[in-house]
């Protein structure tokens, strides 16, 4: 009896033991991705959207190596710290995330985790922390080869007085645009159309009309008359002195510029006018009047494709940045696999370009940059163009 229950005991740690032998190389032969998102707290549908989003992407790369772990960061910068040092703790080297810039502060104290955040500020991130969203360099240098396939020569920038004034500078500088001035403005509604009057010198195109108008009639007021009754239509005449203009700006600031181009008798039919990614902003289609509007963007046909899928999947509609997040996550595969399955620091310092839905991924160094698409709205249609 003594002797069948030692066979006994022998047989059940044998057992434990290799399960535990098992267990083992299934997690030593296993990649684990981190992905720190905000699971709760106001932003907490964004952070599930990007989950299912990084599981579809995980569901189409199909490889048994690879799993993703979420962590939820409660959107602040201390949970961020403490959901990273989790990660670490359990053999995670590589995280995608977070999403906001504001949490990024504390990462530099994990060392030797590299950091696929979500953000698209390019400056004074920490060094393990690498920009995955779509920055301004990406932007700019996609408009400067548009601008130059249209042989536009003469560009002005508007760039707001904000804190991302910063991240347009060093965009304006690293994209390497010529001929261009750069005017910051005010974004204080009372003080931004007097801006927009000086920049676009319209006072002196207004004095410009007056005076033609006053030489026409004083020439000979009955031979002109319907020239006259032309130019007494007009607000202005000449043109600006720019053939392209850039708005860096979005949403209700964007608007805002718009309309005071509008206002000051800028006419985009006869310049390039165009913005930052704007993601299809269907409410830029309702300003037929400063139509065209030229701007740099992700694949729109890949990226509709993308919101079909999501759909179908979980039905509901996903945002841009779950967009970001599945490519972000068929980068990070994309670069492991090519480094033999080994996750190390080499891994974004080589020069590699990768195809996602978002666009063309371009890595060196430790940097991300996007070859983006240009389209134009116009006639209530957006087309790609460049």
């Amino acid at each position: 009896m003594i002797l069948m229950k030692k066979i006994l005991i022998l047989k059940i740690v044998i057992l434990l033991n290799l399960v535990f032998l098992c267990f083992k190389a299934f997690s030593d032969d296993t990649i684990k991705i981190g992905l720190l998102v905000p699971l709760s707290g106001k932003n907490e549908e964004l952070g599930k959207n990007i989950v299912k989003a990084s599981l579809l992407a995980i569901n189409k790369i199909n490889d048994q190596k690879i799993i993703i772990i979420p962590k939820d960061t409660k959107d602040n910068p201390y949970s961020t710290l403490l959901a990273a040092q989790a990660l670490k703790n359990i053999g995670v080297k590589i995280i995608i995330g977070p999403v906001f810039n504001r949490n990024i502060k504390n990462l530099y104290k994990i060392k030797d985790v590299t950091f696929l955040s979500f953000t698209n500020r390019i400056i004074e991130n920490p060094k393990n922390v690498i920009a995955g969203g779509i920055n301004a360099v990406s932007q700019l240098q996609t408009i400067n080869e548009f601008l130059i396939n249209k042989k536009a020569e003469d560009l002005l920038i508007l760039v707001p007085k904000s804190n991302f004034r910063n991240e347009i500078d060093e965009a304006i500088s690293k994209s390497k645009i010529k001929n261009r001035r750069v005017y910051f403005y005010n974004t204080n509604p009372t003080k931004l159309t007097k801006q927009i009057e000086e920049v676009t010198k319209y006072k002196e195109r207004k004095i410009n009309l007056e005076k033609e108008i006053k030489r026409l009639e004083e020439e000979d007021k009955e031979k002109y008359q319907n020239l006259i009754k032309k130019l007494k239509k007009k607000d202005t005449l000449g043109k600006i002195k720019y053939d392209s203009i850039l708005i860096t700006d979005f949403n209700e600031g964007l608007k805002s510029v718009l309309t005071s181009l509008l206002y000051t008798d800028v006419n985009p039919k006869e310049i390039y006018l165009t913005t930052l990614n704007q993601w299809f902003d269907e409410s830029l289609i309702d300003l037929s009047s400063l139509h065209p509007i030229y701007f740099p963007s992700v694949n729109k046909k890949l990226f509709d494709e993308f919101v079909n899928d999501y759909k179908k999947n979980y039905f509901n509609t996903p945002d841009e940045i779950s967009f970001i997040s599945y490519d972000l996550v068929g980068l990070t595969y994309y670069l492991i696999r090519k480094n033999g399955y080994v996750v190390d620091e080499k891994l974004f310092i080589n020069k590699n370009k990768f195809k996602g839905k978002v666009g063309e991924f371009q890595i060196s160094e430790n940097k991300i940059t996007h070859k983006l698409k240009i389209y134009k709205i116009e006639n209530k249609l957006v087309d790609e163009v460049f």
